[in-house]
């Protein structure tokens, strides 16, 4: 595949990089900047801090030797390009008004560029092949379908509960949002291509082997904010609550693991 194909998702990404250096840093070190009751806040630093120190050289390291031509190297940008979409959607939608909103407004939609311009020209079928024929895509989509399912097990009985009952659920409480960001953005963002990523990997489909190792890169970094962001509220004394570790530790290594088996079994261009 031609890297100049790839050109305008490259430079997306390289400006994402710089921005996103400058939220998580600002995030870190300009006192006040997030408002909200002080759970809210202490989960932003959490935030900022994986961000800054994983996601963001991880998404530049993968960057430059995507440049150079690695397959494996390209899944792994195009995970952390679906991380900052993610992760900033949360911060656009979810944190109060401040100082940075527009530059919360830049990210997501360079994420959302980025990631077209390197869809469109990807070369799915290449990748595809590259992977081995023993790579072990049942189990791989059976965590994948497990985790779409509990995610909207829990999502829509807390929903559900609610139109019963009446009884809003505790996070939307304990955030003081007007609505749940969470459950809008999983039940949209993950857990449907979650789903199909499973769907096509169980069939072998070349879309499926790119769409599995880009969630399941995705998921393991973004676990492990999530894991920051309960930790960093319990210190604040804003949470007393670290059992929420465990559950995205756990979902996190599943991801991680599946990461790493997908991009062990593709082989190397001067394999093939």
């Amino acid at each position: 595949m031609s890297d100049t194909k790839l050109r305008s998702a490259y430079v997306l990404s390289a400006l994402i990089a710089v921005l996103a250096l400058i939220a998580a840093g600002a995030g870190l070190l300009i006192d006040e900047l997030y408002q909200g009751n002080a759970l809210l806040v202490a989960g932003w630093h959490g935030n900022d801090l994986v961000t800054l120190t994983v996601a963001i050289p991880t998404l530049v390291a993968s960057l430059i030797l995507s440049v150079r031509g690695s397959r494996r190297a390209r899944l792994v940008w195009l995970g952390m390009l679906a991380y900052t979409l993610y992760n900033f959607a949360y911060y656009l939608f979810g944190a109060a008004f401040n100082s940075f909103f527009l530059l919360y407004v830049t990210l997501f939609d360079l994420s959302i560029f980025a990631l077209i311009f390197a869809l469109v020209r990807l070369d799915v079928d290449d990748i595809g092949q590259s992977f081995s024929g023993g790579t072990p895509v049942k189990w791989i989509a059976g965590f994948m379908g497990f985790v779409a399912i509990g995610l909207t097990a829990v999502y829509a009985s807390e929903s559900l509960k609610f139109v019963v009952t009446g009884q809003v659920p505790e996070i939307v409480i304990s955030t003081g949002h007007l609505t749940n960001i969470v459950f809008a953005l999983d039940l949209s963002l993950v857990v449907p291509w979650f789903i199909l990523g499973a769907i096509w990997l169980w069939q072998r489909r070349p879309w499926g082997y790119v769409l599995a190792t880009i969630l399941n890169v995705k998921g393991a970094v973004y676990m492990l904010a999530l894991s920051a962001v309960t930790v960093s509220a319990v210190r604040a004394g804003a949470s007393d609550d670290l059992a929420q570790v465990w559950l995205w530790g756990t979902i996190g290594l599943g991801s991680l693991v599946a990461s790493l088996v997908l991009l062990g079994n593709v082989e190397p261009i001067e394999r093939r």
